[in-house]
């Protein structure tokens, strides 16, 4: 099992009001597997993001992410991990706008200090593999449409070829045409053997996947 949460809790104290975003929550990800995780605003979704994403830890309970129980790990572990295992898709595309697409894709690499000439070449298979024309490689960011951002976005996850992929509302930003053809691209990924998890609102999404969890009041259920 590539990801396995056991009975993990996440409580916020916030003086007089204390949070309990996550309550007792069990949920195990085989390699290779497709899930997404639905829920309403408010339900604890972006607190599961965050663990599973090594973002953050638990109150009480367990995280283990290719064996590796994140809860006890420092903050130095925690960040390799995420460099190297995980890759991150978000809604409003994080990409940094003085930056090239190519630049963006390149950055993951740089910071694990892979050579240039090597961070070039990546770059352009990654471009090729989520169908992006080589024209765009020095575009900035808002030279691109919302959809090849997505699409650069998507590329930089990929960077250093992590285990996990986790998408938060891939297709939040993004027209139902575009989304589709994102949310084909992942599954397209999925079936070259990538762990894909969806967190979303969008029954739609659902569509696309193996498996769907609902979370409601930090709970989740199938």
């Amino acid at each position: 099992m590539i990801i396995e949460l056991k009975d993990v809790t996440k409580i916020y104290d916030m003086g007089k009001n204390v949070i309990r975003a996550l309550d007792h929550v069990f949920l195990g990800v085989e390699e290779g597997e497709f899930v997404t995780l639905m829920g309403p605003s408010g339900s604890g979704k972006s607190t599961l993001l965050n663990m599973l994403g090594c973002l953050d830890v638990p109150t009480e309970g367990e995280i283990f992410i290719d064996g590796s129980d994140i809860s006890k790990l420092e903050d130095e572990e925690l960040t390799k991990i995420r460099r190297d295992k995980i890759g991150f898709v978000f809604q409003k595309f994080n990409l940094i706008p003085t930056l090239t697409a190519a630049e963006n894709v390149e950055l993951p690499m740089i910071f694990k200090k892979v050579p240039p000439e090597k961070c070039h070449e990546r770059a352009m298979e990654l471009f090729a593999m989520v169908n992006l024309d080589e024209q765009f490689l020095d575009h900035k960011p808002s030279e691109l449409s919302s959809g090849q951002q997505q699409r650069v976005a998507i590329a930089r996850a990929l960077a250093n070829d992590p285990l996990i992929l986790l998408a938060d509302e891939p297709t939040g930003n993004l027209d139902t045409k575009t989304g589709k053809s994102i949310m084909e691209l992942l599954g397209a990924l999925n079936e070259e053997g990538r762990t894909i998890i969806v967190v979303t609102h969008d029954p739609r999404l659902s569509d696309y996947s193996k498996r769907t969890m609902r979370i409601v009041d930090g709970g989740l259920c199938s």
